[in-house]
């Protein structure tokens, strides 16, 4: 599967065929585009390496800012100014990009760089990137977890060169720029070179291993040569003061004739940098190397995710689904800048906001282990900066999102501590998850029990429910009740009419926000008038019946487990037919195969799962069941085998391919038992078994009458 990963998929507006039925009823609010950049990756590695143009939000491709519709074109082709680390995956507005280091081969003087060059012939592959400058250069670059190769096949020139632009960060757009505050650059001799820049707030290193024999190398500021000197150091950088300064390398070449340089990156100097460097690529080792080990490592993903059947064109758009899923977050063990201790640090939370509901969910099935240390460095963050973060990044603060949602990080400590994940200090994690209900918003809402904009009170009653999980696990049973009293607070968010009251949201609406799966759904369903009322909302928000529809169609991310909404009404029948409209006519390959910002993988997660007919329900150990895309597969979750099988599957592709109708559960079974409740728990799922669903073309009375569990339920309705 990992061949017909396609890292294309995403990087160019929305063009998808037209959809049909159900799904040529939703509406596109936010940007056609993935944002997605087809760069080199290690699966959540520090480091990536992608060509640069400036473009936004990821610095590759053509397009300039956008908040709707189709994105403005910013350059007319795919341009290159050289190839930069550290980009962001899918996202959209987060202020401030990285693009640091950029590298750039030349056969032109100097005073040429930040020309833009054609590019051509790209080719692209987990782990690798490769494409031809138009003048005549074939650059190619793989990454490890910390580390770069990049390798460069020259022209005969007399005076070629490979520069290193320093000074360089952030997007060719307005604003757009990452201006370092300090800065020092060292000449080495003999091909080596080390240096730090302090952006956003952090000491990144570099250190530099050039395969340039007999070239001089130096360094330079202003695009002009510093002629003896071997170092360059700046105390303190303005950005009406910046020139840019960096290093180079620079002597003859023939034809054909390639150079290599390897680097180390850390946040904890040069000297970690180099060991960095040292470890992942011991005596020098060089590009083929790097490709190979990190070729492996995606592998050792993919070995875990097997599907039977589906049409090459699906199978293309999960594979490179699951590789999306694995650039982020970043884990740069070791490596935290803000406190001294080794251990785990998970920056490129881009944000929690996007990705709790699905990525994370997909990251701990199959590697536990990085889910813990995902979560042990969210407590973490929250000793050291005050806070659980909403979203993280390379950068000082930890607040940057608040705005999006309240106490999301709540829900994945939740799931973590129901799933037994190890190496957390939970009596601590419980600590911060209480301290963190009250900060922002939540002041707000534990004296009124309602906050503005009204999403975040549902958002806090969430966090307040998977606090009280936690410690009722822990035995303290008095605090489990007060904040289970708190969590009932949600009702509060809603109006008479079954929907969430008007309010201010972020990038959304109170339709598209109003069915988020609660703790209590069941009530929440009563709430609205009960399964009738409950499901003629849903129906309207999904276009049945003459009235617009106001589902956004995975364009955005508040109503992504929207779908899974009907299960607790006891219609699985319409899950499956939104979730196939969704599959069939929302996703696509090529490059604009994605119908809207990938979101650190957030968007792609939520096709793995659907398509495996699951879904997580964040914070409640549950994944709720229904008709599979494929006809079968076999899983590595949790460390453990998982099998899915159906029977009755008839093969349905997507867009121009895609099959009329959707396929429904008549039946379904886990380890032979029948499972009657439309869901499984996440322990069963990462314990390993067998999961049968029988499929036919009619709705079934399966998963009508036993629902999925929620708060108000006596524990027995739902067997473990």
């Amino acid at each position: 599967m990992l061949d017909s990963v396609d890292p294309f998929i995403g990087t160019e507006a929305t063009d998808l065929p037209a959809a049909q039925g159900l799904a040529a009823t939703w509406w596109w609010p936010k940007p056609q585009v993935g944002n997605t950049h087809p760069g080199a990756c290690h699966p959540l590695g520090m480091v990536s390496a992608c060509a640069c143009s400036g473009a936004y939000p990821t610095g590759y491709g053509r397009y300039g800012i956008s908040t709707e519709g189709a994105p403005p074109e910013l350059f007319d082709d795919y341009l290159a100014s050289g190839f930069t680390h550290f980009q962001q995956s899918g996202t959209g507005a987060i202020r401030k990009y990285y693009n640091y280091f950029r590298v750039t081969p030349m056969i032109e003087p100097l005073d040429a760089l930040g020309t833009r060059w054609r590019l051509r012939d790209e080719e692209a592959s987990p782990g690798y990137y490769a494409a031809t400058l138009e003048n005549g250069i074939r650059c190619e670059l793989t990454v490890g977890e910390k580390t770069a190769v990049h390798r460069y096949t020259f022209p005969a020139s007399s005076s070629s060169r490979v520069v290193l632009d320093f000074s360089y960060g952030g997007l060719a757009i307005e604003h757009g720029a990452t201006v370092p505050l300090r800065a020092g650059i060292e000449s080495l001799g003999q091909g080596g070179a080390r240096g730090t820049v302090v952006m956003e707030g952090i000491p990144l290193s570099i250190h530099v291993e050039a395969d340039t024999p007999n070239w001089r190398q130096l360094v330079w500021y202003d695009r002009r040569r510093v002629d003896g000197g071997t170092r360059l150091d700046f105390d303190y950088i303005r950005r009406t003061t910046l020139r840019p300064f960096g290093l180079m390398f620079m002597g003859p070449t023939r034809a054909g004739q390639t150079v290599e340089l390897r680097m180390g990156f850390s946040m904890r100097g040069t000297e970690q940098a180099r060991e960095n460097l040292e470890r992942a690529l011991p005596g020098g080792a060089g590009f083929d190397v790097c490709r190979n080990k990190t070729r492996q490592a995606w592998s050792s993903y993919f070995s875990q995710v097997e599907v039977e059947g589906g049409t090459p064109e699906r199978r293309e758009v999960f594979a490179t689904s699951l590789y999306h899923s694995l650039i982020k977050p970043c884990f740069a063990d070791d490596e935290s800048p803000f406190w001294p201790s080794d251990g785990p640090f998970a920056y490129d939370i881009a944000t929690m906001w996007d990705m709790y509901k699905t990525q994370f969910p997909l990251l701990t099935a199959l590697n536990p282990k990085r889910g813990a240390d995902m979560l042990e460095s969210l407590v973490r963050v929250a000793e050291e900066e005050g806070n659980l973060p909403i979203g993280y990044r390379m950068a000082r603060g930890s607040d940057r999102f608040f705005r999006q949602a309240s106490a999301l990080a709540h829900t994945v400590l939740a799931d973590g501590f129901q799933l037994g994940l190890e190496g957390l200090e939970w009596d601590w994690a419980l600590v911060h998850m209480q301290d963190d209900l009250r900060r922002g918003y939540g002041e707000e809402f534990a004296e009124r029990g309602v906050v503005h904009p009204v999403s975040h009170t549902l958002d806090l009653a969430v966090g307040y429910w998977c606090t009280a999980i936690v410690a009722r696990g822990l035995g303290d049973e008095r605090l489990a009740l007060e904040l289970e009293s708190k969590s009932r607070a949600w009702t509060n968010a809603f109006g008479p009419d079954g929907l969430l009251r008007d309010s201010s949201f972020y990038e959304g609406g109170r339709w598209n926000y109003s069915f988020r799966l609660l703790h209590d759904m069941a009530s929440r369903i009563e709430l609205a008038g009960g399964d009738a009322a409950f499901t003629a909302l849903l129906d309207r928000f999904f276009g049945y019946g003459p009235e617009p529809a106001r589902f956004e169609g995975l364009n955005n991310e508040p109503d992504m487990e929207a779908p899974w909404a009907y299960h607790y009404a006891g219609r699985p029948d319409r899950t499956a037919e939104v979730v196939h409209a969704a599959l069939a006519h929302r996703f696509g390959t090529g490059r604009g195969g994605l119908p809207g910002n990938d979101d650190s993988g957030a968007l792609s997660s939520w096709y793995v799962w659907a398509s495996l007919g699951l879904f997580p329900v964040a914070g409640q150990n549950l994944f709720l069941v229904n008709a599979p895309a494929f006809k079968g597969g076999r899983f590595r979750f949790g460390g453990n085998d998982f099998e899915l099988v159906t029977t009755g599957h008839e093969e349905s592709g997507i867009g121009a391919d895609a099959s009329p109708s959707a396929q429904y559960v008549q039946s379904a079974r886990l380890d032979g038992r029948p499972l009657e409740h439309g869901c499984i728990t996440g322990t069963q799922l990462h314990g390993g078994g067998r999961l049968e669903i029988e499929l036919g073309p009619a709705p079934s009375a399966w998963a009508t009458k036993l629902r999925p569990p929620s708060a108000s339920d006596r524990p027995q309705e739902f067997p473990s």
